[in-house]
Parts: C-alpha cells; sequence; structure tokens
C-alpha cells in the first residue's frame, strides 16, 4: 500500500463560495434524531429513536413522493428535510439530488448535474448507489461517476468533484456503490475497482483531497464506517477483498491492517470498540495497541450473511441472509435464528427493539428482536415495487425509497373519540 500526501487539483466549481459556506454555518444544527449517512447515526443501523412504528398497514403511509429516477441510495434526513439521490436519461447521465419536506413530502427543491465519469454499471445497480452524506450544514452526494457534489442545505452548489478527470482508471464497468463518509472537516471516499484502487480524505470547505492512499485493484461495494477504537479516538474502517484497514481520519495514516480476506459487498459494523465483519462467516475485531494487527476475538461461522451488512444493538449482533440470525457480541454465539422471506439487498436498520427488513420484492416487515426466545414479526406492509435501498428512520418515521417513490411510514393516527 503506498500513500501520496500531494494534493491533486480537483475538477472544482465555486459559486459564491465563501458567503454560501457562511450562510450555510449560520444555519448548522445537528439534532440527535437525524439520520444522515448510509445506516445511520452510529453506522450500524441503528437508530436511538424510541418511537419509531410497528404496527405497519396502509394506514401506516403519511406520504408518498415520486422520483425522477433509479436509486439505490438511502435516503437521509437533516431536521426537516428528506435528501434523495436519483439518476435518469438514457444512459443514467443526469444526476439528480432531490429534498423533500419531512412534514408533508412537498419537494423543496432539485438539483440535477452531468455525469463526468463513466455511468455504465449492471442491470441490478445504478449511478445513484452511494447514499449522500450530510455534517448537518452541508450535503456531500457522491454517484457511481465519481462526481462528488457539495450542496448546502438549501441546494446551493458549494463545490463538485469530477473524480474519474483526476484519477481517470478508477472506474467499473458494472457500477460503484461505496457510500461516503464525514469525520471533522473530513469526507472519506472509498473507491476501490480491477483498475485503480484508492482510499481518499477530502476538505469538506474545499472538495481538496486532505490525502489520498492506494489500495488492492480489486472491486469493492463496501461502505467505509467512523468508530472509536479507543477512548477519545475515532477512526475509519474499510473492508474489501484485501482485508480490513483503519485509518485516522485527518491524516489518513494506518492504525491496523488485516490482510484477510473479507466480504466485499456488505459494509462492517461498528460496536463497544470493537467492529463486526463479514469474512467467511462473522468475525468480531479489535485493535491491538501493541499491534499493527488487529485481535480476532472470535469468528463464526453461523452467523455468515448475505448481501446485507451485520447490525450491532446492545450485546447482540444481527446478519440477515436465507434468514435473520441473533448471536451473542461477546463471543458470537448464535442464540436463535428466523426464517423471513427474501431476497434481501437492503440491509436492516432497527430502532426501540424493532428491526425492519426490506426484501428486494417490497414487503417491509417489522420483527421484535427483543425476546431471548427469538425474534417474532408484529407486522408487514407490501409497498408493491422493487426495494434495493436500506431504510432509513428519523423522528418517529421510516423513509424507504425505490426507483419511482419516496415513503414516510408512521405510526397510524389514533382514532378520533366520537
Amino acid at each position: 500500500m503506498t500513500k501520496s500526501t500531494n494534493h491533486q487539483s480537483p475538477i472544482t466549481y465555486y459559486v459564491l463560495r465563501i458567503a454560501l459556506i457562511a450562510l450555510c454555518l449560520a444555519a448548522a444544527r445537528l439534532p440527535a434524531a437525524d439520520w444522515m449517512q448510509f445506516r445511520g447515526p452510529h453506522g450500524n443501523g441503528v437508530s436511538d429513536e424510541t418511537d419509531a412504528p410497528a404496527a405497519l398497514d396502509a394506514k401506516s403511509i403519511a406520504w408518498t413522493a415520486d422520483l425522477p429516477g433509479r436509486g439505490l441510495s438511502s435516503p437521509i434526513v437533516i431536521g426537516d428535510r428528506v435528501i434523495v439521490t436519483c439518476s435518469s436519461g438514457p444512459r443514467q447521465e443526469r444526476l439528480h439530488v432531490l429534498c423533500f419536506n419531512a412534514a408533508d413530502g412537498a419537494k423543496r427543491w432539485e438539483r440535477q448535474f452531468w455525469a463526468t465519469g463513466r455511468t455504465m454499471t449492471q442491470s441490478k445497480t445504478c449511478v445513484a448507489a452511494p447514499t449522500p452524506v450530510s455534517d448537518g450544514r452541508r450535503i456531500f452526494a457522491q454517484f457511481s461517476s465519481n462526481d462528488l457534489i457539495c450542496l448546502d442545505l438549501d441546494g446551493n452548489l458549494l463545490w463538485l468533484r469530477g473524480l474519474t478527470r483526476d484519477y481517470p482508471n478508477a472506474s467499473s464497468s458494472i457500477g460503484l456503490s461505496s457510500s461516503p463518509v464525514v469525520v471533522g472537516d473530513t469526507i472519506v471516499v472509498q473507491v476501490e475497482t480491477d483498475c485503480d484502487s484508492f482510499v481518499a480524505g477530502i476538505d469538506t470547505a474545499t472538495g481538496v483531497n486532505r490525502w489520498k492512499t492506494d489500495r488492492p485493484h480489486n472491486r469493492n461495494w463496501s461502505s467505509p464506517v467512523v468508530f472509536a477504537d479507543k477512548p477519545g479516538r475515532q477512526v475509519v474502517a474499510i473492508q474489501g477483498l484485501g482485508g480490513v484497514v483503519t485509518f485516522l481520519p485527518a491524516t489518513g495514516e494506518t492504525v491496523w491492517n488485516r490482510t484477510n480476506e473479507s466480504a466485499n459487498i456488505s459494509s462492517p459494523a461498528p460496536g463497544d470498540g470493537v467492529l463486526y465483519v463479514s469474512a467467511h462467516g462473522l468475525v468480531a475485531l479489535q485493535g491491538d495497541s501493541d499491534s499493527p494487527t488487529p485481535k480476532e476475538l472470535w469468528r463464526d461461522f453461523q452467523l455468515a450473511a448475505g448481501t446485507p451488512s451485520p447490525l450491532v444493538m446492545g450485546d447482540r449482533v444481527f446478519t440477515l441472509g436465507s434468514k435473520l440470525c441473533c448471536g451473542k457480541v461477546s463471543t458470537g454465539e448464535r442464540l436463535w435464528t428466523l426464517t423471513v422471506k427474501g431476497p434481501f439487498s437492503s440491509s436492516p436498520v432497527a430502532a426501540g427493539g424493532k428491526m425492519y427488513l426490506a426484501n428486494e420484492k417490497g414487503v417491509v416487515r417489522v420483527v421484535d428482536v427483543t425476546k431471548p426466545e427469538g425474534g417474532q414479526i408484529l407486522s408487514e406492509l407490501d409497498l408493491g415495487q422493487t426495494i434495493l435501498c436500506t431504510p432509513a428512520i428519523a423522528n418517529g418515521a421510516l423513509y424507504i425509497r425505490s426507483d419511482a417513490k419516496l415513503w414516510k411510514i408512521v405510526k397510524p393516527a389514533a382514532p378520533q373519540a366520537p
């Protein structure tokens, strides 16, 4: 692995950058109930919400909004704004970032851009596969074309980076889907292909590289996650066929590196100082201050997952394949399994002891995972469209998107007294 600290000149467009940044900084807000990145505030699929809906039916649908193009990306929620990305056009070359009112689904704004990189993908996926991320002041939307767009919360363009212009061989004919993360003033992007591969830390204010590290030339659709590997220190973890690596987000310095092969579709899930990784089963890894290689705390083949990423909630870890499996985070011992109808491309999410599973056929199931004897399906709702995205949970609601629609799902209103 080689590391380059030179600052590559980006294809960057500034639109009244200084004034707009000042405005968005003044409007900063970071509500705890928001869902501002792929797999939520902790990167492990779990929300701190306690009032998420359990009994789903047609009355649970608060509103729907039509979308202008395809998308596997998850919605993100920033206060009263719901952000979604799409791609459209004969070659998916038109990139969309849309903002809806969380209260009623009305469209606040939409911004469109032309892709500067490759837009060819495998038929199941599309250019709008990576989930956008926000720091509460700005929106960072990455696409499979390796276009990285920074907007303020009102949709004003702050900068645009065409990563394929800077790194022409970092592209794939079957599509990319890694979702970026933000740590402080650095946005971390993971781009791994059979040709050029890299992970880079990019300045959130300017779009210029802070650091860039080469990665093995392997296809990878996994997304980076942020977690505290020890008290007071956050690291960014990435996984792929070349193994699992953690970096310091501000500098790109490698903290530890495990070269054993791991999955290249699902993403790692952080727990309490431990990283749970799909790698020939499920592996629990913990950093060792005396070694550049993490400790393998346990490995369990009965907790093997499919495409969905693991989910960590309290003292339990969950994986989803042909069954929903629950195991102990301390030992990996499998506690129970629940047969659920798939197939699944989206990862599970959870809040208040309830887990939400959306299969590819569009059926959303709510599972009570609090009982020691096993999971119990509480309700289900058939949305009637293909669902490939991971849902979002925010402010008591569940947000799910297909290629054609965005849904807000809530607890049905209590009947009015006569």
